[in-house]
């Protein structure tokens, strides 16, 4: 039995002299054969061909590292925030989803007409402004296509002062809303329609801006209601406001979507269905593993622990296993667009949409039995 063994680097002092010291035999009786052995491993690693050939070895597994390093693709994606439904991109890096796909994903924060923009240039290759990618499809037929969407449920509330109950409440009174010409706001015109409320004449609509400044507003007392974020939400009814409708059970529509042009999907599709693959693992992952998600959340959205878990219990059904929508929620995010840009004109969902390779992600996922 060895005892003590321990294997002295060359670059020690003492050098190479001093290995012969290196292996430190018990008294314990050993067979000869072995001895002998021992006697030549001794001899070898005081030789300067076995530091060599040591040296030459690592230099080599170095080599096949940066090999592969060198192998991936370096893609550039635009987040337009860091909500609470983007960690499934910090997610893909930290679980090695993306390297798995030869992707090296560089996450870059950037305002969506601009991501779109900068898309379209070659500076971004994907993007999670679907809307605006489709925004400029119906527009001017730049040639885009969503493809995926990261949840089947618009997360977006009407939130209102403690005394107001119930939607029809909010008749005559001010409601803040961060644009009056946004998807969330026509959504939240489309909800308050179906209470029995004409939005355009019965509510009077506060531009307040991004970020919090809606909720703020509120809780200050400045309006009556607010159509809020999800940051919104979780900042305004722990304060006490009251939630009148969680938008995303009232209509059909997708919510955080990616988009990329034509000409990558034409170009590279080996690279589009590695992203969405990623992407899928991502969000399998999020569906079952509560804490590792929620530490992430943590982390990538500056989030306390309280709130990140309630979000993810509140939120994570509205995530996408598969990571498409069916057509009549790309025939509704259509009409939201054509009402935004108030024109009478619609386009077919095939001219924005294409979910081919979510699709095949979602298949070949399921048949692997994969579990993230």
């Amino acid at each position: 039995m060895f005892a003590n063994s321990i294997i002295t680097s060359p670059f020690e002092k003492g050098g190479l002299r001093g290995i012969s010291k290196t292996v430190c035999l018990s008294k314990s009786p050993l067979p000869p054969f072995f001895k002998e052995g021992i006697s030549q491993f001794n001899a070898s690693i005081g030789s300067k061909n076995f530091w060599l050939r040591t040296l030459v070895t690592v230099a080599a597994s170095f080599k096949l590292f940066a090999a592969d390093a060198a192998a991936l693709e370096t893609v550039n994606m635009a987040l337009s925030n860091k909500n609470f439904q983007m960690i499934l991109y910090p997610i893909a890096q930290e679980r090695g989803y993306m390297q798995e796909e030869g992707i090296d994903l560089r996450v870059i924060l950037a305002r969506a007409e601009l991501s779109v923009q900068a898309t379209m240039a070659g500076s971004f290759q994907f993007n999670m402004a679907g809307t605006m990618a489709v925004v400029n499809v119906m527009k001017g037929g730049a040639p885009f296509k969503v493809i995926l969407a990261t949840n089947d449920k618009v997360l977006s509330w009407i939130l209102g002062k403690p005394e107001i109950t119930s939607l029809k409440e909010l008749k005559g009174k001010r409601v803040a809303t961060s644009g009056v010409a946004n998807v969330t706001l026509i959504m939240a015109k489309q909800v308050m329609q179906k209470h029995g409320i004409d939005p355009d004449r019965d509510i009077n609509f506060i531009n307040t801006g991004g970020g919090s400044n809606g909720v703020r507003a509120l809780m200050a007392g400045a309006v009556d209601g607010v159509v809020a974020s999800t940051a919104e939400r979780y900042i305004g009814v722990p304060a006490g406001l009251r939630e009148l409708s969680f938008i995303g059970n009232e209509v059909k529509n997708s919510w955080g979507t990616m988009a990329t042009t034509d000409q990558l999907i034409q170009v590279k599709p080996k690279l589009v269905a590695g992203m969405i693959k990623a992407s899928l693992k991502a969000l399998r992952f999020i569906r079952k593993e509560r804490d590792a998600t929620i530490a992430v959340a943590m982390k990538f959205a500056g989030l306390d622990k309280n709130i990140a878990s309630r979000m993810y219990d509140d939120l994570v059904g509205t995530f996408n296993q598969n990571g498409l929508v069916d057509e009549e929620t790309q025939r509704n995010d259509i009409e939201v667009i054509r009402q935004i840009l108030k024109t009478p004109d619609t386009i077919p969902v095939q001219r924005a949409y294409d979910f081919r390779f979510a699709r095949e992600a979602d298949r070949q996922l399921t048949q692997s039995g994969c579990r993230p």
